[in-house]
């Protein structure tokens, strides 16, 4: 079995954010970060891939391929990413048409081209095979720490974690499934599914009507709120949801009406190791407030784009939203995007982007003020 919480590496690292198929800006980082195409670095740091290496961006395979390369050449490390365990579990979403068929004619569609699994090699690499992935994934653990540090893509939740630990056996597929089964058995016995159905029934044209918010419907937050925190993979690989804390605000994303909302966790983070964390599309630029009820919550509008964050300002999300570069590249754009793929190097606390420019980051607290 593979340990699911694994120990980072000793020694300065660089912690790189949610790549999502975006070769090209991956190869151009580790570029300006110093290192060869073996993963070789002058001051012997090591990479660390924080997951969501796939979907969306037009070459996939390659950054799985290059990845793998470095992690089995003992250069680089890597947790799973919500992507990966959508993969895993052979569970299609939009944007993973370069893995799954039945997603292809739609997401080319939407995204453009893009290379797909089992291409042929090219620029005198060997690319994965599709049994390849599989096993490569099936190594990775859910969450990297040492002392200083810990690394994982969505949320630390102690409880959660060292319920992970005590497992003895079985894989991440087997254990997410596991999970969701028992979830999936708690809402049928508790009549939970039940009464959201009724719901639906009864506000089907509201639910299905952009324009106007529904009612808040408090059997579809229970539903919702239980089937993210009944599952511990799910909420370390995705993070932690609960009811709107204003009912009113009920708002649209991802094409329904939600009525629960990601929690900010680091804001009750009370430990003192520092987390960095991917998964959560932040900015570049300073972030306009949200128009609740319309479109999804924005967790970082009120948080510099470069700040640290959380209850002791020791938790860091290094994911710059290189996951939309698809929709620049639609919209004509091919230089200076605004989505960034980015690196946070430590112990120095900088950031370093594809695009060269580098930056302190902000406001980091661990013991003293740095």
């Amino acid at each position: 079995m593979i340990p699911l919480i694994q120990t980072l590496p000793d020694g300065p690292l660089d912690i790189i954010g949610d790549i999502h198929g975006e070769y090209d800006a991956l190869v151009s980082l580790l570029t300006h970060l110093g290192y060869d195409e073996n993963g070789n670095h002058d001051c012997n740091r090591t990479v660390v891939f924080v997951g969501d290496f796939v979907d969306r961006g037009h070459d996939s395979p390659a950054v799985l391929t290059l990845a793998q390369r470095w992690i089995k050449a003992g250069r680089a490390v890597a947790v799973l990413g919500n992507h990966e365990i959508n993969l895993l579990r052979n569970d299609p979403k939009e944007g993973s048409g370069w893995f799954f068929n039945a997603r292809h004619e739609e997401d080319k569609e939407k995204f453009g081209a893009y290379h797909r699994a089992d291409y042929p090699a090219r620029d005198n690499i060997s690319i994965l095979t599709r049994e390849e992935i599989i096993d490569f994934l099936s190594s990775l653990p859910i969450a990297l720490e040492r002392p200083d540090l810990r690394v994982i893509h969505a949320a630390w939740h102690n409880d959660f974690i060292a319920h992970i630990k005590n497992i003895q056996s079985g894989c991440v597929r087997e254990l997410f499934d596991s999970h969701e089964a028992d979830m999936l058995s708690t809402l049928k016995e508790n009549g939970l599914g039940e009464r959201k159905a009724e719901e639906e029934i009864k506000h089907a044209l509201a639910l299905a009507d952009q324009s106007t918010p529904p009612p808040f419907l408090s059997a579809h937050a229970e539903y919702e709120e239980y089937k993210q925190m009944g599952n511990p993979l799910s909420v370390l690989t995705s993070g932690i949801e609960r009811q709107l804390s204003t009912p009113s605000q009920v708002f649209w994303a991802a094409g329904k009406w939600r009525f629960v909302e990601r929690v900010a966790w680091w804001d009750e983070y009370d430990d003192e190791v520092p987390v960095v964390v991917g998964h959560y599309w932040r900015s570049i630029q300073v972030a306009e407030p949200a128009a609740r009820g319309k479109v999804a919550e924005n967790i970082f509008e009120s948080i510099d784009p470069l700040s640290w964050h959380g209850k002791h300002n020791n938790v860091f999300c290094i994911d710059f939203s290189v996951g939309k570069r698809w929709s620049e590249r639609r919209a004509g754009v091919t230089a200076d995007y605004s989505s960034k793929l980015a690196a946070l190097r430590w112990p120095e606390c900088t950031l370093v982007f594809d695009d060269g420019i580098t930056k302190p980051s902000h406001s980091f607290m661990h013991g003293r003020q740095r």
